[in-house]
């Protein structure tokens, strides 16, 4: 069965897309943790991140800095967060949380709402920016 992301790889599902490549694609998170929270996801579908192969699992990374460095330009905060929790959807994927204090980081935290024509606002912004 395909993930969430699977689906809205193929086009089944809309998102906020931000950036993308052959192998990788960033959207923002619907839920976020803070304003510009973004998902990096691979397009081939794997569910564990450490069973990404050496070299995929790099060009994740290096793809996931350009996206942060976006980020960065758009959304005030201080650094960009990153993490890897991976048991929400059975697809890896790294999040990338604008912060300005650790406690930005935490799941925990209500999660931020924005009308479609806000997330449209950001995505473009971060799109505009990604090189």
């Amino acid at each position: 069965m395909s993930s969430i992301f699977s689906k809205i790889i193929a086009g089944e599902i809309p998102s906020y897309e931000v950036a993308a490549n052959r192998d990788f694609v960033a959207f923002l998170d619907i839920n976020p943790v803070t304003k510009g929270h973004t998902l990096v996801v691979p397009k081939k579908e794997t569910d564990y991140i450490f069973d990404i192969d050496d070299t995929a699992l790099g060009d994740m990374m290096i793809f996931a800095k350009r996206v942060a460095k976006a980020i960065e330009e758009v959304i005030e905060c201080k650094r960009i967060g990153v993490a890897v929790v991976g048991l929400e959807v059975p697809h890896a994927h790294i999040h990338l949380i604008p912060i300005t204090k650790e406690n930005d980081m935490s799941f925990k935290n209500p999660r931020k709402k924005f009308s479609p024509a806000e997330f449209k606002d950001i995505a473009a912004a971060i799109a505009g920016a990604f090189r």
